[in-house]
């Protein structure tokens, strides 16, 4: 099959990266490994995490336009309260974590409801669930993809003009042979202060595999995991606690805190204050993640809340899942993980009143698009997230790598993060490191405002290959800023808008970056197409 674009991976940057390529006029080829369409948002569970201005600046006009498209699916479809019904900023979980804290489903609605009409006219072919496997190069060059059907084995060769690696753990690297970093550079070559005197390759963050709960009637506690004993013996050195409780390091101060769970809280979601400025919101970790408030939907429509479990607890670093003999046999090790924190929420936890366990927790593997909500008190394993949440990926070695000096609010201070010639878009989040498989713990450094530059997007030799998600230039520091949501969303769009501009000027990307005029006028077409360049005069936090 050919196209004139390919994009392999279906996450929030490969549907950004295709929406703005089909939105030009090109053909587009987009294969995806799960079920769902929309990665972190949707098939990891993972509501977004987003800066504190998100609602008036500082993401593009389509990122924008997703928010809308879900709030708007909710006043259409949900039996809201008339006084949810009528926010405009509407935040239908409640949560603390994100303004915008929902149910993964509605997510997947409204990304296919976007990518329709392309699907429709027959210019986008969508490959479910497909893997890559293969690759095939001339020089410098990429001529091929070959994918895999999970299931079946079924091969595909898949051949395009440009080819856009927006996989979650930047899968086309190795087999394109574009070469590319991981874990933590040395403080030698990159001069960062958060970095270590020798490089870690191996040394990556954790990985989680998410779950939603809510709370109802009934014992619905799940059978025991296998390895639930090691599990709940497990503690690590930094940890202060064993790591199942509700004990662990803050990230921003490393003291040791003490966090609660109280279900169903009845709290008014009107007094819910995201915003990551004035708290990480994680006091009470059945708020934190909450993805459907109860008390803003019409009385008797929801029993409980719904609680999206992506919790400290749940951070798998025993071993990373990049670069290993067998990273299937660490996925299912994570999944362990969050099955043995599952049963242990249901039988040990701590409760206020002094007992313990809170057996009425159920599994919602149909609000993770894998299982069915219990009838009877029992609920299957199928329930967790279909895929692990990847906080980091192989990056690209880049004409330009971002470093901790671009971003760190202590180093730069007043002057603003650096201010890039070839801006292609911007961000914001704190530099946010979760512990990783080397045994490091938390790294949390304020950051400022941020932009992206296009050399992070062009790798230092192959041409016509795009990174379009968490694979970008950065270093494992800077990647913890530019992980998240609407800066995945942003780097998607640009490659796929960056593609389509070579094809009609027949230019390559490096030139873009290196000839003014070319960068000044692909820089006006991503105005043109509501891709915000630079911020207003803002402190970071």
């Amino acid at each position: 099959m050919q196209a004139e674009v390919l994009i392999v991976g279906g996450g929030l940057g490969g549907v950004a990266a295709a929406l703005a390529a089909l939105r030009a006029g090109r053909s587009v080829l987009l294969t995806e490994e799960y079920d769902w369409l929309g990665g972190q948002l949707t098939s990891q569970a993972v509501p977004p995490d987003e800066h504190s201005w998100v609602e008036r600046f500082g993401v593009t006009a389509s990122y924008r336009a997703l928010r809308d498209g879900i709030r708007e699916h909710y006043r259409r479809w949900y039996p809201l309260t008339d006084r949810a019904r009528r926010t405009t900023a509407l935040n239908p979980g409640a949560g603390h974590v994100s303004r915008l804290c929902h149910e993964p489903r509605v997510a997947v609605a409204v990304l296919e409801a976007m990518l329709g009409p392309y699907r429709g006219s027959g210019r986008l072919r969508v490959l479910q669930p497909y893997r890559p496997v293969a690759a095939e190069t001339d020089g410098d060059r990429v001529t091929g993809v070959t994918v895999a059907h999970r299931h079946t084995g079924e091969r595909l060769f898949l051949t395009a003009p440009y080819v856009l690696d927006a996989t979650e753990t930047g899968e086309l690297l190795p087999l394109t042979g574009t070469e590319y970093v991981t874990g933590f550079e040395s403080r030698a070559d990159t001069g960062e202060p958060s970095a270590p005197e020798q490089a870690q390759p191996t040394n990556m963050q954790a990985v989680s595999v998410c779950f939603a709960v809510d709370h109802v009637d009934g014992d619905h506690t799940i059978d025991k995991p296998a390895a639930y004993d090691f599990w709940r013996a497990y503690r690590p050195p930094f940890w202060g606690d064993r790591m199942l409780s509700f004990r662990s390091p803050n990230p921003r101060t490393l003291a040791i805190s003490e966090r609660s769970f109280t279900p169903n809280p009845d709290d008014d979601p009107w007094l819910v204050q995201a915003d990551q400025r004035v708290s990480p919101g994680d006091g009470n970790l059945w708020t934190f993640r909450r993805i459907a408030a109860r008390r803003n939907f019409v009385p008797g429509s929801y029993d409980s809340d719904i609680c999206l479990v992506n919790w400290p607890m749940l951070d798998y670093f025993e071993q990373p899942v990049i670069d290993v003999p067998d990273p299937d046999a660490q996925i299912t090790a994570a999944r362990e993980l969050s099955l043995s924190v599952l049963y242990w929420l249901q039988t040990e936890a701590p409760r206020a009143d002094g007992g313990t366990g809170f057996p009425s927790l159920r599994l919602r593997g149909d609000v993770t698009g894998t299982g069915t909500a219990a009838t009877g008190g029992d609920v299957t394993h199928s329930g967790l997230a279909q895929a692990p949440y990847i906080r980091e990926s192989r990056r690209i070695r880049a004409e330009y790598t971002v470093v901790e000096q671009d971003l760190s609010l202590e180093i730069r201070g007043d002057k603003g993060a650096v201010s890039y010639a070839d801006s292609v878009g911007v961000g914001m989040y704190r530099i946010d490191l979760h512990p990783s498989t080397g045994g490091d713990n938390y790294i949390d450094v304020a950051s400022c405002p941020f932009e992206i530059p296009l050399g992070a997007l062009i790798p230092r030799r192959v041409e016509n290959l795009l990174p379009a998600g968490k694979n970008i230039g950065t270093t494992h520091i800077t990647n913890g800023s530019y992980r998240l949501h609407p800066v995945e969303w942003n780097v998607g769009e640009v490659a796929g808008l960056l593609a389509d501009f070579c094809l009609a000027r027949r230019v390559t990307p490096r030139a873009v970056r290196y000839t003014p005029g070319l960068l000044a006028d692909f820089q006006n077409r991503l105005a043109d197409s509501g891709v915000e360049l630079r911020w207003p005069d803002i402190a970071g936090y």
